[in-house]
């Protein structure tokens, strides 16, 4: 065993031992705050999980139907023409939504084009650089309870979309 897998095995028992000290001296118990937190993560899973769930199906349900596809073929001739390879239209089109997603339809194309080529690089800018706007909003905005979003979601996905111009435009500038 190396000197730094005995280092990191041992900070997580330290961790522990020095908050149950100080909760010791503090005269906090210990048991009964961990147990409270677990109770308010389990209410706020709760809460989120329904607006997750839908969010989930609906982008397995374009996925299934095929609707992901046909516009992702739309967007691949459109990209092409102004200079950004069009391989990379599925990824713009599943990066807001999904970041699984996101990084199964980054590994494809990485393993059809090459992790070499613009159109690699590219992708890889991109899923560094972008965030997954609708899930994360979904996430966040449930959790805190809010029922309408405002400007939230317009301005993550503009947002979203200076990213990955941002990200085609780098790649080709460097790359291309």
């Amino acid at each position: 065993m190396t000197s730094l897998a005995l280092v990191c095995g041992c900070i997580l028992p330290i961790i522990l031992i020095v908050c149950a000290v100080g909760a010791a001296f503090r005269g906090v118990d210990a048991i009964g705050a961990v147990a409270k937190g677990a109770r308010s993560g389990m209410k706020t899973a709760a809460e989120i999980f329904p607006s997750l769930l839908g969010l989930l199906v609906a982008v397995y349900m374009l996925k299934a139907c095929g609707l992901l596809e046909l516009i992702s073929e739309g967007a691949e001739s459109i990209l092409g023409n102004i200079g950004i390879p069009g391989e990379l239209a599925p990824l713009l089109l599943i990066r807001p939504f999904s970041g699984g997603g996101a990084l199964a339809t980054g590994a494809e194309l990485m393993e059809a084009a090459g992790p070499d080529s613009l159109c690699g690089r590219i992708a890889a800018i991109m899923l560094g650089s972008s965030e997954t706007t609708l899930y994360t909003a979904n996430l966040c905005l449930s959790a805190a309870g809010v029922k309408k979003s405002g400007y939230a979601i317009p301005v993550g996905l503009i947002t979203e979309f200076f990213a990955a111009a941002a990200s085609c435009v780098l790649g080709i500038l460097f790359w291309g």
